[in-house]
């Protein structure tokens, strides 16, 4: 089964969903799932690091005082320590997320994607790093495993652009109005950070399909000629 997650780095949402599919992916234990990590940016022109935190920005974008900001969050962070998650609004850094979004692609290339996303939710939700800075992305990149050197080349030049716009336009084209949004087996579709007990549900469906549904519909008659270990028959000359 493989399941695709678009979402951003700076999304609440998007890990607090990540966690919940966890959740519920620990209720098939043995199965086979390829978890993979999409570029979409929530604020394409988003600035790099302002100076201010998420309260702020908050506050400034919709006329609100520092503490109406701060109730504006709280529910997030309930929700995060619901499945063991560690909101610090106070502490986010907004920024924009392009070029983590670059070298998350690296990421998934070299086979660790999924600790990729982990590192960079938690960085930014949780240590308060930004992630929009070119040191901050490589160190918390090396510390997933990937080459430094190569972390540094794709961020002084423009490697896996194309790549992350692949992915934003597949989105809009597969109708992503928000993230997270979780695509299973190409057939199905979660939106948002929905309850473990959805995802279980989607996944059931999932797998009992996978075990009903052969891996191809033969389209074969019986005109076609084959070979096998025993050799080569021609239709029709069994009756003759």
């Amino acid at each position: 089964m493989k399941i695709e997650i678009w979402s951003d780095f700076v999304c609440p949402f998007c890990y607090i969903g990540k966690r919940r599919l966890e959740e519920a992916l620990e209720h098939f234990p043995g199965k086979q799932v390829d978890v993979v990590y999409k570029s979409f940016e929530l604020d394409p022109n988003a600035e790099r690091n302002t100076g201010r935190n998420m309260h702020e920005k908050l506050a400034a974008k919709y006329g609100r005082s520092m503490e109406e900001a701060r109730e504006m969050t709280q529910n997030m962070t309930e929700q995060a320590k619901i499945v063991g998650l560690d909101f610090r609004f106070d502490s986010v850094v907004p920024t924009n997320t392009f070029d983590a979004h670059r070298v998350s692609q690296l990421a998934n290339e070299k086979g660790v994607g999924k600790a990729f996303a982990e590192r960079f939710f938690k960085a930014v939700l949780t240590d308060g790093k930004d992630i929009g800075d070119h040191e901050t992305i490589t160190t918390l990149a090396v510390e997933v495993g990937l080459d430094r050197d190569a972390v540094v080349s794709v961020l002084e030049g423009s490697d896996y652009t194309e790549a992350v716009r692949r992915e934003e336009a597949e989105a809009q084209k597969i109708g992503v109005q928000g993230v997270p949004f979780f695509v299973i087996n190409r057939k199905y579709a979660v939106s948002g950070a929905q309850p473990t007990e959805v995802f279980v549900q989607g996944l059931e469906k999932a797998f009992a399909e996978e075990e009903q549904t052969p891996a191809f519909e033969d389209l074969s008659s019986e005109s076609g000629a084959a070979c096998t270990e025993d050799g080569c028959e021609v239709p029709g000359e069994e009756n003759k």
